[in-house]
């Protein structure tokens, strides 16, 4: 695990501050990071190690690729995944990208608790929850619209980390 954070601590505060700052997670940052992967992948494992840094570059883009044609996160968030999963494989990325949702949940929350309170955040929710179960459709979705954008970023980092302290939601 040390030689993934080793790789990956640069990438994700360089993410974290492009991400907050100019609400982008840029190429010139995701594509070396997918090449970085590659290259030490291969280098540790041969072509082995290649195809598996292959694996994990298909897992984070397929994995986040849904959410990114919904218009819920940006293309850089999906870079950002592929880059991830170079280094720590389709498996790594797996477990990343559900760590990165349930921190996601948890930021979304956070941040309409902030904009509203907690009342205000339990009446939309339970509106929205209302909404789509009982009439199957999306009413009270757009009561739950922020007044300013998340930064996905933020969450893909969370995730990542989550993983590397050692908290894998599938275990191994």
């Amino acid at each position: 695990m040390m030689q993934y954070t080793i790789a990956l601590m640069p990438l994700l505060m360089t993410a974290i501050y492009t991400d907050l700052r100019w609400s982008r997670i840029p190429n010139w940052l995701t594509f070396p990071a997918i090449g970085m992967g590659l290259f030490l992948q291969a280098w540790i494992g041969g072509l082995d190690g290649a195809l598996y840094s292959l694996a994990g570059v298909g897992a984070g883009l397929g994995l986040f690729v849904l959410p990114y044609a919904c218009r819920a996160i940006g293309a850089g968030d999906v870079k950002l995944m592929a880059a991830i999963g170079s280094i720590i494989g389709p498996a790594g990325a797996f477990s990343v990208a559900t760590l990165s949702v349930l921190a996601g949940g948890l930021y979304a929350l956070g941040a309409m608790t902030y904009q509203w309170g907690i009342a205000a955040t339990s009446r939309k929710l339970a509106f929205a929850t209302y909404g789509a179960v009982v009439t199957g459709g999306a009413t009270g979705v757009g009561d739950l619209q922020l007044p300013f954008k998340l930064r996905y970023g933020l969450a893909i980092a969370a995730g990542t980390l989550l993983f590397l302290l050692g908290l894998n939601p599938f275990g191994g």
